[in-house]
């Protein structure tokens, strides 16, 4: 006969041999979040306006032709799916930026021609303006010249510069006549447009004759 087994004391029991490979359950480690769960997203509530910001810097650099997706996302430093959540498109980003370049511009003109106490104080705002804030920085200067040639290709764009025709001529009409005000803009983008071009661009007092001669 063979000798009876003796029965099992209560409480825990011994753990048996595991498979090769595998890891006791226990506490997950630091960091680790369960197999499915999301990533929490940042809170970030600026990153759109950042993504506008990082546009207009790469459009600077590289044209509106080198301006890309990837290229925006990795100056203004996300991921680049955050493009496309915050932008239909790459036009619609275009349009936003130049927008943007647009109205910072146009708040030159309102605040140089608001100063301007009389006429003569507005000739010289209008000199001002082209010398020293318009052809002033040359990043800004390469903006206006890429808005200008995009938007002869581009309705969405040429309705952002006709916005700021409007709005450069309405600052201007608080001294000038209309008619006055429409051909001094055109004068205006015209100086913007050959010191840009030109490899012997006008002088700062060049420019001053042109206006004053204009305007006399």
């Amino acid at each position: 006969m063979s000798t009876p087994t003796a029965p099992r004391p209560p409480g825990p029991q011994p753990a048996g041999p595991q498979p090769v490979g595998s890891q006791a359950a226990g506490p997950s480690s630091a960091g680790s979040r369960p197999a499915g769960a999301r990533r929490a997203r940042r809170h970030d509530p600026g990153r759109r306006d950042r993504l506008i910001d990082a546009a207009l810097t790469v459009i600077a650099e590289r044209g509106v032709a080198g301006t890309t997706h990837r290229e925006i996302a990795r100056v203004a430093d996300v991921p680049l799916g955050s493009m496309t959540y915050h932008f239909t498109s790459l036009d619609e980003v275009l349009a936003e930026a130049f927008t943007r370049h647009a109205d910072a511009v146009a708040r030159v003109f309102d605040e140089r021609l608001s100063a301007a106490a009389d006429r003569d104080a507005a000739v010289e705002a209008v000199i001002a303006l082209v010398s020293d804030d318009l052809l002033g920085a040359q990043d800004d200067l390469v903006l206006s010249v890429e808005l200008y040639a995009a938007a002869a290709r581009n309705p969405a764009l040429r309705a952002v510069t006709q916005a700021w025709m409007a709005r450069s001529r309405q600052a201007l009409e608080r001294h000038f006549d209309a008619t006055t005000a429409r051909e001094l803009d055109a004068l205006i983008e015209g100086l913007v447009l050959h010191s840009a071009l030109s490899t012997d661009p006008m002088t700062p007092e060049q420019i001053r004759h042109a206006i004053h001669r204009y305007l006399r």
